[in-house]
């Protein structure tokens, strides 16, 4: 595809050497030359970015964009996909300026441009999360993809840039990320409990999803489960209006989608919801967050506790044993792309989380309030199941 640079040029001309503007900073940087190409096909996007103040931008490399355009999902490019590309390029613009030491090894969520609810259901804009680790800078974006800065603290007239090595993947709804997860107990009883329009539209959501190996430990009882029940079983599982991130879970009690309580506890850098351990925190989704937990939490045992010594929690099922799946997971897809393991969280050990990786940008999904299909890739490692 062959690019229009006059927009830019443009724009940048006249720019001061000492303060340049943001079109002439990605303009005299030879490795962003893909990234202006882009930018310039969305004039009203690039004549706000070139006006803004106190914004920080993740810039692809050229190598992300190479990456990106040898995947399957850049054949949106090919298909003229601009509303999904404004998406991606909106969720690159961080609001507030962040330079590389204002990142801490606590992550934190940073709301990003990225709000349009086509492709967004959270309030204030979709987030990417940051943390240092080591003497890295990593942003981490939906399916748990990590980019890592290249070159930190490029400064221009609205704020900073920063260039990474991967474009990030903006966040997909529930349903599709349980499937790409290795979720697919969730998927399924979501599926079969006809919540996954509900919950993929829903705005704000905290989800505590337990991975396959907690359905399974309670298999014995799924079958016997009426629709109703399961539904209710589902509903305990959100927490509806609040996005949680882990660095703002703390020891209180909220109330779930069901309406009954889930209690929250912090310790030794372990969360744990009920008798749930936190296995896998901070799974971005396009209308919230989720957790991924090692236990089924039962809307019928509020009183549930952890045991934060224990290597594993009880079950919250009385009765129920270990047994197949199959019923819910067979009509699962198979995953088309495998998502990163994200920032390891304190208290976590190896066996908890995959290990360090990243995932392919991802063309982003709309919402389920508007609903369409879109192209996905990915190359990583599963969460744990």
């Amino acid at each position: 595809m062959q690019f229009k640079y006059l927009s830019l040029a443009a724009l940048a001309a006249g720019a001061s050497a000492q303060t340049m503007n943001l079109t002439a900073t990605l303009m005299s940087n030879a490795n962003l030359t893909n990234l202006t190409s882009y930018v310039s096909l969305f004039p009203s996007l690039l004549t706000s970015l070139s006006t803004a103040t106190n914004i920080t931008i993740l810039a692809p490399s050229n190598d992300a964009f190479a990456a990106f355009l040898n995947s399957s999902a850049g054949m949106a490019v090919g298909l003229n996909d601009t509303t999904a590309i404004e998406a991606i390029l909106s969720y690159h613009v961080l609001n507030g300026t962040y330079p590389a030491s204002s990142i801490m090894s606590t992550p934190a969520f940073i709301p990003t441009m990225l709000n349009n609810p086509a492709y967004s259901n959270v309030t204030g804009g979709q987030v990417v999360e940051a943390v240092a680790q080591g003497t890295s800078v990593e942003f981490y974006s939906g399916l748990l993809a990590n980019s890592t800065v290249t070159t930190a603290n490029v400064n221009f007239t609205g704020g900073i840039v920063h260039i990474i090595n991967q474009v990030l993947t903006v966040p997909q709804n529930i349903s599709y990320t349980a499937e790409q997860a290795g979720l697919s107990a969730v998927a399924g009883a979501l599926t079969e409990a006809n919540l996954v329009t509900a919950l993929d539209s829903a705005m704000d959501v905290t989800v505590f999803a337990p991975n396959n190996a907690a359905f399974q430990a309670i298999g014995s009882a799924l079958g016997n489960l009426t629709v109703a029940e399961l539904t209710n079983i589902l509903e305990y599982h959100v927490v509806n209006g609040t996005v949680a991130y882990s660095s703002t879970l703390k020891n209180e009690t909220v109330t779930a989608m069901n309406g009954a309580n889930l209690t929250i506890t912090v310790e030794g850098g372990d969360v744990f919801v009920n008798s749930a351990k936190v296995v896998t925190p901070n799974v971005l989704v396009a209308n919230g967050v989720v957790h991924v937990i090692d236990n089924v939490l039962n809307p019928n045992n509020t009183s549930a506790a952890p045991n934060p010594a224990a290597s594993t929690q009880s079950v919250a099922f009385a009765g129920a044993s270990s047994a197949s799946i199959n019923a819910l997971t067979s009509g699962i897809p198979t995953p088309t792309s495998m998502i990163g393991a994200g920032p390891t969280p304190a208290g976590a050990t190896s066996s908890m989380m995959s290990s360090s990786s990243s995932a392919a940008a991802a063309m982003p999904m709309r919402t389920a309030a508007v609903g369409a299909a879109a192209l996905f890739a990915g190359a990583g490692i599963w969460l744990n199941n």
